[in-house]
């Protein structure tokens, strides 16, 4: 329930939050199902965010099992469609909870669900692609053991920053990967080796790779061209954006950076926070243009103070 009500939102947002979404094949938008993402993750809660507001069909995602521990935020992750997957890390005593989970998700794709699992099973803010682990070969066999015609696509989630606002963002998708591409007469720890194989390949010719220090790569591979008309016609609106959001912005920055800087989580808290806070900031601004000028003029700052702040995203520098 909760997922469907912030679905829109969360679209509106990440057309402010992101200046430039590129994406390879459109299409498998609108998979039917079943189907089971298989990602790579490169910037913790934010993949999942950007992934589910693209399909058009819900999506459910597969999320570190320790931030289910308490009985609150296990709800409330729930309700946004995201199952726990542990780790030895987490205790060898909760990985027999992932059978569970892994159950749940065949009970999905017997209904034709979309999930998504991040088959590095961690999450580091870099440019590459790290070993894969083998949940999503185990989730993929099991479901094809019980028949369900369960097709897997490999997805290459890049980042031109983890940290800047305004970023350019690229997903990539690669050739679906079916039942019948694995032998059905190996043992089960073969086929889980040539399943990652198939994933990995695949996976390597869609993520980006690049040193976090070559500077110069990174922005060959994610500037956007924008020409100078756009610039001088946005110029008045972005100015006027940054002075409208900055007494939000500025603080959320603040605390994301003394918060999550250096966990990796930098972009996750920066995007949950104004996803929070946004409507309340703009409910407070709509309600003083109410008091000062009246009539329908505050209908009106709905509309324009997001478009000042999406012409600020589009005019400023992007590295």
């Amino acid at each position: 329930m909760l997922y469907r009500l912030l679905y829109i939102p969360a679209q509106f947002a990440l057309w402010i939050y992101c200046r430039n979404l590129r994406i390879n094949n459109k299409k498998l938008l609108s998979h039917p199902g079943p189907l089971l993402i298989a990602a790579n993750h490169p910037n913790s809660f934010l993949d999942a965010i950007i992934v589910s507001t693209l399909f058009k069909k819900p999506v459910y995602s597969l999320a570190r099992g320790d931030a289910f521990t308490k009985p609150f935020y296990r709800k409330l992750l729930m309700s946004l469609n995201m199952f726990p997957v542990y780790r030895i890390s987490e205790g060898n005593e909760n990985l027999e909870n992932n059978y569970e989970t892994f159950e749940s998700c065949r009970k999905l794709f017997k209904e034709n669900c979309i999930v998504l699992i991040f088959s590095e099973g961690r999450c580091i803010n870099e440019w590459k692609l790290r070993p894969l682990k083998k949940g999503t070969a185990r989730l993929a066999l099991s479901s094809w053991q019980e028949g369900i015609p369960l097709e897997i696509v490999p997805l290459g989630i890049n980042y031109q920053s983890f940290t800047s606002f305004g970023k350019n963002v690229e997903l990539n998708f690669g050739n679906i990967i079916t039942e019948k591409e694995i032998n059905a007469e190996d043992v089960f720890g073969k086929k889980v080796n040539d399943f990652n194989d198939k994933l990995r390949y695949s996976l390597q010719g869609l993520v980006f790779t690049a040193e976090k220090h070559d500077r110069n790569t990174i922005e060959k591979k994610f500037h956007i061209f924008q020409s100078s008309a756009k610039k001088v016609l946005l110029s008045i609106p972005a100015f006027t954006g940054y002075l409208l959001h900055a007494p939000l912005y500025l603080p959320i920055r603040r605390l994301s950076v003394k918060r999550a800087l250096h966990n990796d989580h930098y972009d996750s808290v920066m995007v949950g926070l104004l996803f929070l806070l946004y409507p309340i900031y703009l409910l407070l601004a709509s309600s003083l243009v109410y008091y000062l000028l009246g009539s329908y003029w505050w209908l009106l700052c709905f509309i324009l103070l997001p478009f000042t702040a999406w012409s600020f995203v589009q005019v400023k520098k992007q590295f």
